[in-house]
């Protein structure tokens, strides 16, 4: 009880915060869109994880190789979605908003190690999410609020890559996604939604998908695969933590053939681009993607007198 009044209160704040900004910023993306865009990416990872807790006992994930402790940590996790759900709900309705509601998905796990795998997948795109969003939000309040899920989803993150045996910092630096590239991989989850749900000021670009298995590695060659033609000159770029770095692609055997660069460590997403990025990826240079590519980072260096 004490929780869900520090819920409600809050709430409140973060309506009285961005309600100047919605009237201001019409033309624009505005904080109301934000929220909704935010609780639309809760509202499948609360069913993602109720999902795989009901369908699944504690004992198939013993069998599967992970622990007791691991398990219980899936239950706080539902836990905390279920919390941002409930936050976000609140804060919309007390600006006058109608927050959008659950869809139907589906989610390709047949077994406990599946749905670890995309777990990892899943909160890594929820944390570069929210990273991605924070330069969009107007509120102070909200952004901090925006900042403290954001913290908790790089946790779930951590523990996730950590419990699949994979380097939990795999990365110096988060890595940030925008909008339509976040809705993309989410889109391939989404069945249906209810008709009454706002509509949200994003669109799924033609989907990219990797071709080998994962881990990858910087240096090797990677392909993939997409519905959509290629022009005849087009790039394969990849952002992972703060940078973005395009190679050049080429077709064979009707596959898009690239090569992992030395800057691609940990969850790493792939586009299609139709230029040489230097600098952030933009909306009007993709073609296709992301596709999300794991690469194994190469092994900690530091200097021990750095001090």
């Amino acid at each position: 009880m004490k929780f869900a009044q520090y819920t409600a209160a809050t709430a409140l704040c973060i309506a009285a915060a961005f309600a100047a900004p919605i009237a201001e910023r019409q033309a624009a993306i505005t904080d109301a869109d934000i929220l909704q865009y935010a609780l639309t990416l809760e509202h499948l990872e609360n069913v993602f994880y109720k999902g795989a807790i009901s369908s699944m006992p504690e004992s198939d994930f013993l069998a599967a190789g992970f622990s007791s402790a691991y398990y219980n940590n899936l239950k706080y996790i539902a836990h905390d979605e279920e919390q941002h759900i409930m936050l976000l709900t609140s804060a919309l309705a007390a600006a006058g908003a109608t927050p959008v509601a659950a869809c139907t998905y589906m989610f390709p796990y047949t077994d406990p190690k599946s749905f670890v795998t995309l777990a990892s997948i899943l909160e890594g795109v929820g944390t570069s999410a929210y990273l991605g969003g924070a330069p969009l939000i107007a509120s102070k309040t909200y952004l901090g609020v925006a900042g403290s899920i954001l913290v908790t989803e790089a946790l779930h993150t951590s523990l996730q890559r950590f419990n699949l045996g994979e380097i939990a910092p795999a990365n110096p630096y988060g890595t940030a996604l925008g909008l339509n590239p976040v809705y993309t991989l989410a889109a391939e989850f989404i069945v249906s939604c209810p008709s009454t749900n706002a509509a949200l000021p994003v669109m799924a670009f033609p989907a990219l998908t990797a071709t080998q298995g994962i881990p990858a590695a910087p240096g090797i060659t990677f392909t993939f695969t997409t519905t959509t033609s290629m022009p005849s000159t087009f790039f394969v770029t990849f952002v992972s933590g703060l940078s973005t770095t395009s190679v050049d692609g080429s077709m064979e055997g009707g596959m898009i053939v690239a090569t992992i660069p030395a800057t691609a460590m940990g969850q790493t997403y792939v586009f299609i681009t139709n230029t040489n990025v230097t600098s952030s990826i933009m909306d009007s240079m993709i073609l296709n993607g992301p596709a999300v590519l794991e690469v194994t980072p190469p092994a900690p260096t530091f200097d021990i007198s750095y001090m």
